[in-house]
Parts: structure tokens; sequence; C-alpha cells
């Protein structure tokens, strides 16, 4: 660290710096101005400036020489200066005066490393790049504002990007991974930064839109028209044979888009992970509810998940397809298909701590496991669209969304608790599949009367499948009745048969059918205000179906026919509101108050029985908006949410969840209500590239649905009932960057804190989670030289449960390095080091180190790779997790060390 900063002074100090004020031609500063220092006689650019809010600016040059100093300003021009450097810092200021003829202007600008166009921003990425990027995700961690989080997801100001665009045309919509993973950085020349982005032109200014952030990628001219990407094929040695290959195509012109990414490896690298599979949204928007809140959930079956893309054994295939057509003027078609078929093996050393009604919190069971499980997920998604625009005042979309999946899960594990030690096997299957529509339409009638409709269907089925086989009588206690705690044979089997070991499955059908509607009317008042009325409607169906049988050792079945061990279950839900929302702006205030009146009727049908409820609820809501300046501004957000169950909570039938847990729904639960306030202030320097972004938000949740759990031992039935006491969540983010020269510097600190009331046996338990995340990272960028990035952040998990505490302590100090090197040779390097400890002890500590030495000679289009992983050959990694019942730790076995050699070709 001292070393980087000692550099950076080093250079500074053999610099002048020149600093002025630029206004217009009454006197009024100028922000947003570009100022750029040419070398005289050879018009090459030394160094660049923005001028701030008071039209002020500064940039550092080398002494001893005469630049031309230039500035341009959109509808502006002034006449270049002169400027003979000594050793002494100089002030020039500009005066410009407006000119009508900016075709100048429009090519000094296009040089500029950032240009600021109303909410968009235009990287020229070659400005702050050192030529020895990969891929996207390289790119943009170079550009002030912009990062890129260890998912591979794109955040700008602290939002995710919701949508990423090469040449104007959707890249894999609802996804930013695949962008920064895969698209090659030498084929960028722009990068631009839409804000507060609505794709639909009617609707700009008219919706809030404040935290949608779209990414539009510019190619260079040699990439238009013509295919390119690469084709990298590699193998290696560890404890067994490895093998990478990887083609990626793209192709871009005016009419027409194609990009083709695979993957096939099992060296470790994930493109494609069953948490993207979930997450993958296919780009449809949430329409807004007016503050409903239903949900339809996907089970999972308690799928084991990657930890940091990394477990004992990884071998995957992967195939993207993304297209783009202008068929006419009037109608653009896109889509993309996706199939990835990963198999995993996970092996896992997990201690457990289950929260019980006991006095004494050390009396509490613990449970340790060493479970070893075989995964393999076959996903599958497809999407088509459609825009169709006869001309400005008229739009209509369309979009088909699938998602299939095939996913088997083995596992087998020794459980050890007080006096018992038993082998469990389970088996989860699940084949589910979704289709989603969307039409939008958008119709201007005239300046004053604007009308959308937007309208989802859903249609998802799911099947899960699940077997648990134990030698202890499952769920003894909570599903079976203890006569004698001492003696396992006095216990009341029914519905069980006695065998020495017990085959438990249960089949699981759920199907939904689901409509989201909702129409709005806007009426425009004048420029700075409009209202907006709305009425919608939610309707949805739900079918669930289930049963519990027992598989003996002769492979005879026996089917478990009480109702409380099965399911025939009809759901109908229903929302019908109306709202009305006041947007108005009055200097640099941004107001958006509203209200809307619901109307929900309910309708259960099982266990022979019909039960129905219908109510009214009226939920405000209120946006305001502080723009202090272009690139400053405060923002608040308040609302009522009500929350209404699926189906799947209401079910009076148990369910399995996983070995040692039952689930058994409530068709009596109330909706609950959240009060939810989120506070976020954001502000970027252009003027010394300071970028802050913080967040804090607060939910507090009246008559919350909880868990009422009921224990023995490690087995516990949950039954969902409403809560008399509150729950409630606060978290809050800040991040601070600053630009030094060449040297980037930022912190960043991330709290999390929870308060949850449960019902355990009956008896109330609070449980309290308070996560700390603090980290500082600093990063060098010169065009020649070695770069480095030096990094320390430290991770505090503090868990009380119900008076049991626990906290684990995670610090890692990490370091990267790319050093370009002789005449083509590259060495990319990176460090990890893990200390992962209790209040007493340390628990594990570990380091990861990787590294990659490329070759490539000039204006070739062969690349050689010698790549190494894992290369202090770590055996595992830690993490620890909580919720309201329990709390654990896991040592989690990761793939070993081994070398790859690779040849990569560049179309």
């Amino acid at each position: 660290m001292l070393f980087l900063i000692g550099v950076a002074l080093e250079a500074n100090a053999q610099k002048v710096q020149i600093s002025g004020v630029v206004k217009d031609s009454i006197g009024s500063p100028l922000e947003m101005a570009n100022v750029i220092a040419y070398k005289k006689n050879t018009d090459a650019m030394i160094a660049y400036g923005i001028t701030n809010n008071q039209g002020r600016y500064k940039i550092n040059i080398p002494q001893n020489d005469t630049y031309v100093l230039r500035v341009s300003f959109i509808g502006f021009s002034s006449k270049a200066k002169s400027i003979e450097i000594e050793t002494q810092d100089v002030t020039v200021d500009f005066e410009m005066k407006p000119d009508e003829n900016s075709l100048d202007e429009v090519e000094l600008v296009y040089e500029m490393p950032v240009v600021v166009k109303g909410d968009t921003l235009v990287y020229n990425t070659d400005s702050f790049t050192s030529g020895t990027e990969k891929k996207l995700g390289d790119v943009l961690e170079k550009l002030p504002g912009v990062e890129v989080n260890e998912d591979g997801e794109i955040e700008v100001e602290g939002k995710t990007v919701s949508k990423v665009m090469v040449e104007g045309k959707d890249f894999f919509d609802g996804d930013s991974k695949l962008a920064t993973k895969n698209i090659p950085a030498d084929a960028l020349d722009k990068v631009e930064v839409l804000r507060n982005y609505d794709d639909v032109d009617q609707m700009r200014g008219l919706r809030n839109s404040d935290d949608q952030v779209a990414i539009n990628i510019k190619l260079k001219e040699g990439k238009k028209d013509f295919w390119f990407g690469d084709v990298l094929a590699g193998a290696g040695v560890g404890e067994t044979e490895r093998y990478i290959v990887k083609p990626k195509l793209f192709y871009y012109s005016p009419k027409y888009s194609l990009n083709i990414i695979t993957d096939f490896n099992d060296i470790g690298e994930v493109p494609f992970t069953r948490r993207d599979y979930f997450n993958f949204t296919g780009g449809f928007r949430n329409l807004g509810r007016g503050g409903t809140t239903f949900n339809v959930s996907s089970d999972d079956l308690a799928f084991a998940t990657l930890q940091n893309n990394r477990a004992n054994e990884i071998n995957t295939k992967f195939g993207a397809v993304n297209f783009n057509l202008t068929a006419s003027k009037t109608l653009d078609i896109s889509g993309y298909g996706i199939i990835s078929d990963t198999k995993t093996d996970f092996v896992t050393n997990t201690r457990r701590t289950y929260i019980d009604d006991t006095p004494d919190p050390t009396d509490n069971v613990v449970e340790e496991t060493s479970d070893v499980t075989e995964q393999k997920s076959t996903l599958g998604l497809l999407k088509l669209s459609g825009t169709y625009k006869p001309n400005s005042n008229f739009r209509i979309d369309y979009d088909v969304f699938g998602k299939l999946s095939d996913q088997r899960e083995a596992g087998n594990f020794l459980s050890v608790r007080p006096d018992v030690s038993e082998n469990i096997e389970e088996r989860l299957e699940n084949t589910p599949f979704s289709v989603q529509q969307n039409v939008n339409a958008y119709y201007t009638l005239n300046t004053k009367n604007i009308f959308s409709l937007e309208v989802q269907h859903l249609y998802q089925n799911e099947d899960p499948f699940y077997n648990a086989i134990r030698d202890e009588i499952p769920f003894r206690g909570v599903f079976t009745q203890i006569n004698d705690p001492n003696d396992a044979a006095s216990d009341t089997f029914e519905p069980l048969q006695e065998a020495d070991r017990y085959s438990i499955n249960q089949d699981k059908q759920v199907k939904t059918n689901k409509i989201d509607a909702k129409l709005d009317y806007y009426y425009v008042l004048n420029k700075k205000s409009n209202l907006n009325f709305t009425v919608g409607s939610i309707l949805s169906t739900q079918n669930f179906d289930s049963e519990i049988f027992q598989v003996l050792e002769n492979d005879d079945t026996v089917s478990f026919d009480d109702e409380d061990f099965n399911n025939d279950v009809t759901y109908n839900f229903r929302d019908v509101f109306a709202s009305v929302h006041y947007k108005f702006i009055t200097g640099i205030f941004t107001f958006n108050p509203g209200v809307s009146i619901h109307n929900y009727d309910l309708r259960d049908e099982q266990l022979g029985t019909t039960l129905t409820q219908n109510e009214w609820q009226v939920l405000p809501d209120f946006f305001a908006l502080l723009q202090f300046k272009k690139s400053e501004s405060l923002r608040f957000n308040y609302s009522i949410s009500a929350e209404y169950t699926d189906v799947n909570r209401l079910a009076q039938g148990y369910v399995f969840n996983n070995y040692n847990s039952l689930f058994r729904g409530n068709r009596n639960l109330d909706n609950a209500l959240y009060d939810n306030y989120s506070l976020n202030y954001f502000s970027f320097n252009m003027f010394n590239y300071t970028n802050i972004f913080a967040n804090v938000s607060y939910s507090n949740r009246r008559n919350p649905i909880k868990n009422n759990s009921v224990f023995s031992g490690i087995n516990r039935v949950e039954t969902p009932v409403n809560s008399d006491l509150a729950d409630q969540i606060f978290s809050g983010f800040g991040s601070f960057s600053r630009s030094f020269g060449k040297i980037k510097a930022s912190l960043n600190a991330n709290i999390s804190w929870s308060s949850f009331n449960n019902i355990v046996n009956t008896l109330p338990s609070e449980s309290v989670s308070f996560s700390q995340i603090y980290s500082t990272e600093w990063s060098t960028n010169f065009k020649k030289g070695p770069n480095f990035d030096l990094g320390y952040s430290i991770t505090i998990n503090d868990y009380d449960n119900n008076g049991a505490e626990t906290t684990f302590y995670t610090s890692r100090p990490f370091a990267r390095l790319d050093w370009s090197f002789a005449k083509g040779f590259l060495l990319k390097s990176s460090y990890s080091y893990y200390n992962y400890r209790d209040t007493e002890t340390t628990l594990n500590e570990y380091s990861f180190w990787d590294a990659d030495l490329f070759y490539q000679k000039p204006d070739s289009k062969w690349e050689y790779k010698i790549s190494v992983t894992n290369l202090l050959d770590t055996k595992s990694i830690n993490r620890d997790s909580f919720n309201e019942l329990s709390s654990s730790t896991s040592s989690y076995m990761v793939q070993p060390r081994y070398w790859i050699l690779s040849i990569k070709y560049n179309l």
C-alpha cells in the first residue's frame, strides 16, 4: 500500500496543475464541460478534466512543455488557448458563447473519456483500460461509478443494472452476468450508462424510473458487420485430468445480431448456476400492484447450493443463443435460448444448534453432520419477444418466457447428536416448468392524455419428490407419540410400520394460473406535473396435491390415508384495486404521493369445506426526490404493503421440508402489513472522480406470518400463524470511492440487523441477527508496468437465538496482479487469505491463489495460456448461516489444485 501511494506522490511531484473556471457569456458556471490538454505540434491528448457544479476544473500535466487547452460543451464554443508550462501551477479561465454550428464540438466530445448527456454517461473505454482486459467485466471495473460484484452483476450508483444492450439490442435480457463474463474487451468502443432508464418513449418522465439503470455497449467499427469472438480449448492435470472448451461468437449489423456462447469444462468454472436460473427474470417488470405482495413461491426442496462457485467436484456443459431482428420499420423481434447441464459433488461437515424452549441456552440440541451429496441439474430457458411501433403514438410489446428444468440430488450423511449416531439418506427430484406471457400496450392520444395497459400471465407446474431413509423413527416426538423417552420400542408408530430403517416418501404437485393486469391513465397537467389513475387486478388459481407414504424393506408401500398426511387444495386469490398518484416538480424537489384501495377476495377449498374471506385495504405510498445537481441526489420512499400468502402456507396436511422437518399449513391465516422506509443518497463528482452512495432501509412487519415450531430433539413441526409481535429489519450500505491520478481507492460498509419473534413449543422466542461487512480496496491503472489491487475485508456475523449468542468473524486480505511484460506476455494472478474464527479461537484459515500466464504475439490471432487454480491446494472453506430456528457453521470441501494449458483463437 505504501509503495502504491509513493508511486502516486512521485508521479504528481513531476507534474503541474492547470485549474480554472468555465463560464458562459453572462458569467454563469457551466457544469460538466470538458477540458482537454493536447501537446502542441503533436495533438496527442495528455490530460482531461470535467467541471464541477461551480464550473471549476483541474488537470495535471508534465512540466516544461507547451500545451493547447480546448473546452467543449454542447451548444457552446470557445477558442483554444496555447499555454507554456514550466514548474509552477497555472490558472486558465474560459468564457464560452452559444454556437449554432456544433459539428466540431461533436467530434471533440467523442474524444473525451467521459461525456455527460442528460441522464446518460458515455465512457470512452480506451481512456480507462491498460490493454490487459479480457472481458467486459474487466473494463467496467475500471470505469468511475461502475462496479461488478462477486456474482458478475453490474452495479451503478448501488443499483443493479436491469438491462444490458449491445448496439441498442438486448443481450440476454434479464441478466448482466452473461455479458460481463463473455463479451470480449477488445470489441468495446464506448459504454453508455443509461440512468432513470425507461425503454418506452411515451412513459419517460411519467413513471418513477429512478431505480432503473441500463447499459448499452458501442462496438468498434471493425466489429460491426463481421463475426467476432474467440474459440478456446484446453486440457490439464491435477488429481484427475481436466478439460475446457469455450467457443464464443458474436455478429452485429443494423438489421440483425446473433450471439452464441458455449462452455464445457470440469475445472469449476460455472457459467450458469441454479441460483442464476431461479433469479433469471427474463426482463419482466413488476407491474406495480399498488401495495399488494402476492408472490408464487417455488419449491427448491432445499437443494444444495454452490458456495463461491466452488464445490468438491463440478462438471458443466452450457450453451446459449441470443438474437435480434429488425423485421421491418415497425417490427422488432428478439429472443434467446439457454441450456445448462451441471453435475456437482458436495462434501460438507456442519455443526448446527437448534433453538428450543429450554431456559438454559447451553441445553439446546447440537447436531453434527458429515454429508456427501451428488447433484445433477439440467436447466433450460427460452424467451421470444416482439415490439410493434407503427407510429410514435402507439406501441405494443409481447413476450413469452419459458423455464424448464430436471433437478436431482442424492445425499448420504452421518448425523451425530447426544446419545445418537445415525445414517441418513436423502433423494430429491423436481422437474418444474413455467410459462410467463407479457403484453404491454401504450397509446398517446395527445400531449395531455396517455394510456398504458400491461397484462402478465403465469402458468407454473411443480412436481417435487422427496425421500428420506433413517435409522431412527422419523419425527419421533412430533410425528409419533413417545410413551417412554428412553425406549423407542414403546413408541406409537401409527401410521408408520416398524422397520430397521424407515423410508418415508412424499409426492407433491402444485399448479398455478395467475393473471396480473393494470390500466394506467396519465393526465399531463404541465411540464412539471401529472396525475396517474390506475385500475388493476390480480387473479390467481392454485391447486395443491400431496401424499406421504412409507416403502418397506420388501418394497411394499404403506399409504398414509389419513387426511393429516394428504392434501387436495384449491385456492383462489383475487385483488381488485384502484389508485391515484400526483407527481409534481418544484425547484429541486420531485414529489409523488399516492394511495390505492383494494378489495381482496380469498376462497380456500380443502378437507371437504370451503372458507372465504373478503376485505378492504387502503394502502398509501410516498416518493420524494431531492436533486441537488445533475450528479447528486437524495431519494426517499415510504409505502405500506399487504402480504398475502399463496397456497403453500394454507395446505393443512403434513408436508416434508427435509429429513427432520415437517410443515403443516394454516387455512385461517390473515395478511401481514409491512411499513417500508428507504433513504438513498448518491453523489458522483466528475471533477475528481469521487463516487458516494449510501442507503438505509427499515421495515416494520405488523401481524407477520410466523412459524409456530414444535421441537423434539432435532425433529420439528412448523405451522404458520399470525404473530402479535412485530418483526423488524434494518439495513444500511455505504460506499465511497475516489481516484488519485492512476490510483483508485474505495471504502464500503454493509450492515444488516433483524429481530424476529417466533413461537417455539408454544413459548415466545426472539431471534436477533446482526451482520457487518467492512472493506477497503486500492487499485492502480497504469498504461505501462504492473497494476495491483490490494484490499481487506472483515465480516462479522452475530446471532442471538433466545439468549444463545454466537459470533463469527471472517478476515480477508486479498491482492490481484496484472502485469504485461516483454513482448506479448501477460501475467494475471489473484490471492485471498481467509481467517475464520469465533470469539475464542480460529476455526479455520485458508488461502486461494490462482494465476494465468498469457502469451500473444503483437497482431496475432492466437493466444496461449497456462493456468493454475487453487495453487496452494486448499481443501475446504467455511460458512455460517442463521435462521429463526437454528444457527450453523460448516466446513465445505472445494476442488484441488490443477494446471491447464489452453489455446485461444480470436476471430
